[in-house]
């Protein structure tokens, strides 16, 4: 697909353009409006893709559950192996569009692998995810930033605690949640692992409190994302931080995301998908 179009639909989703601008100057790229109508769905997410691991997968186990004893709290979707009692958590946070059937595929897939998965839902405080995803992405303009950072060390301490979880305990994030996963690192001393996926660096100022080993994965042409990566590599060796970091070439913003075609890149994504596994097994599953 056309480069300043990939280019426009992420300031459409990450700068909050407006809908009727962003389909004005989609159709001065497209040749005309019909043409831009039609390439919207390939744009955005597609929520009837085929999960990777089924809802109903006979070798997990998998439910809503509700952080702490108030029945309006925090809700997420809590996955687990069917097999054994306790296994390392891994807290999994959703991209701009909340927590959708892809995030919650990306859950069991971690499931699969042997972790206690959370995947916390950032919105619960304003109703929980809608099925619109920019309903979802204009809803999460509105949290505030140290709340959701609150809430995101509600959900590490939760797991930690769990009578499930072996009280070792990482994060992975795509897109927002990998900006957040980065912010949370920094606020959270006991945090074991942290995986980023294409997000937003976290204050530099705040680097040297990182104790979670950190694997970073970013995008050969997310130039948005990649203009800050220099500088906080630099911060990362300063403070002696344990990291790995990989570039992945020719491959856009949300390259893991295989439910948005326009970006999706098969091969990148099995690799940085794989990577993650390896370093949370490093990590977490270690004695």
């Amino acid at each position: 697909m056309d480069r300043q179009i990939l280019d426009l639909y992420d300031e459409y989703t990450h700068a909050r353009l407006a809908r009727r601008v962003f389909l004005e100057r989609l159709a001065t790229l497209a040749g005309g409006m019909s043409a831009a109508l039609a390439l919207v769905p390939l744009l955005q997410a597609n929520v009837a893709a085929a999960a990777q691991v089924a809802e109903d997968d006979a070798r997990l186990q998998s439910r809503r559950v509700t952080l702490g004893p108030d029945a309006e709290g925090l809700r997420g979707y809590l996955a687990a192996p069917r097999a054994g009692k306790k296994w390392p958590a891994v807290l999994v946070i959703h991209e701009n569009r909340g927590l959708n059937p892809h995030i919650e595929d990306v859950t069991r897939r971690l499931a699969l692998a042997g972790y206690l998965a959370l995947a916390l839902d950032f919105l619960s405080a304003l109703g929980g995810t809608p099925p619109d995803e920019d309903q979802a992405r204009e809803m999460i303009g509105k949290l505030d930033p140290e709340q959701v950072l609150r809430d995101a060390t509600t959900a590490t301490a939760w797991l930690r605690s769990s009578k499930e979880s072996t009280h070792r305990v990482g994060a992975v994030g795509f897109c927002w949640g990998g900006g957040l996963v980065g912010r949370l690192a920094t606020a959270d001393p006991q945090l074991d692992a942290a995986v980023v996926f294409y997000g937003l660096i976290p204050p530099l100022v705040d680097v040297p409190k990182i104790r979670a080993a950190l694997l970073l994965h970013y995008a050969g042409l997310d130039s948005r994302i990649d203009a800050d990566v220099p500088a906080f590599r630099q911060a990362l060796d300063d403070a002696h931080v344990r990291y790995e970091l990989h570039m992945y070439e020719n491959v856009d913003h949300a390259f893991h995301n295989d439910t948005s075609a326009a970006r999706y890149n098969a091969p990148a994504a099995a690799l940085a998908w794989q990577r993650t596994l390896d370093f949370f097994a490093h990590t977490l599953k270690r004695a």
